[in-house]
């Protein structure tokens, strides 16, 4: 009622408020108390979404029927006996920054993946490189499979060895002629929105950036990452100031050339 602390009706049971002011506020509000009344004005009120009901197994297997129905290559979702299903997404690599890779280690070859040989684990020498923009990657996963488990089965195949957490999964849709991305929350299921959009890549794909979440965390980075941004920065700034000095040059040698043709001619 003094301080008008508010918060979503989710998070009450986790504030604990601590005025300092004695005989007003201290030991009297209550989590309940900071909640702002239904009808306050000026104030817009949180109606909390209902969860939709999970889908049954015979919804699951119409929705797999259709999906196979439009599926133009081999790529097919399978239901289980138990009610699971797997299938197939494919992960486009959007990534602006290098990653971290084990130094001279060879390819994994089907007999490691087999016996879930790990390479990075067989050096501590590590090297950073770009992976190539919009690489595409394809997996196959199970309806039980989460994005968190999706970021590390990537970061393995390629054998990277930064931190998960320096990166996100994202929904890519197209919308009245715009892109849009949507980070995916970690426990999301990604073949369950495969299923839901269908087969068209046009329709929803899924993309691997960096986890951007409006300041960098830098403290997540080693010594040589941070080393290695700042030779990147320093490149990139050579590279700007390269391409301003060579436009303006051209717009000079033109401007030149224009007035010396001009000499020539009345007015």
């Amino acid at each position: 009622a003094d301080c008008r602390y508010t918060c979503h009706q989710e998070c009450r049971s986790l504030i604990q408020l601590d005025c300092r002011r004695p005989g007003q506020c201290q030991g009297q509000l209550s989590p309940e108390s900071t909640l702002l009344p239904p009808c306050s004005q000026n104030v817009t009120q949180t109606v909390e979404e209902e969860k939709p009901e999970p889908p049954t197994v015979q919804e699951i297997k119409q929705k797999i029927e259709k999906y196979n129905a439009k599926v133009t290559n081999c790529l097919l979702m399978k239901l289980n006996d138990d009610g699971t299903y797997t299938g197939f997404i494919k992960v486009h690599l959007k990534l602006r920054r290098p990653v971290t890779v084990p130094a001279g280690i060879r390819p994994q070859s089907i007999y490691d993946a087999l016996k879930e040989v790990n390479l990075a684990e067989m050096t501590d020498k590590r090297t950073s490189f770009y992976l190539p923009l919009d690489a595409i990657k394809q997996l196959h996963i199970s309806s039980t499979t989460t994005v968190s488990e999706v970021i590390q089965g990537l970061l393995k195949k390629f054998m990277v060895v930064d931190n998960p957490q320096k990166f996100a999964l994202f929904k890519e849709m197209r919308k009245d002629g715009q892109v849009l991305f949507q980070k995916l929350p970690l426990t999301e299921y990604p073949l369950y929105l495969r299923l839901l959009a269908g087969p068209d890549t046009d329709v929803l794909s899924f993309v691997l950036k960096e986890n951007e979440t409006g300041e960098v965390e830098w403290d997540a980075f080693s010594i040589p990452e941070l080393q290695n941004f700042l030779m990147i920065l320093d490149k990139e700034e050579k590279d700007k100031i390269q391409q301003v000095h060579r436009k303006y040059e051209r717009f000079k040698q033109r401007l030149q050339q224009t007035l010396k043709e001009a000499r020539g001619k009345p007015g």
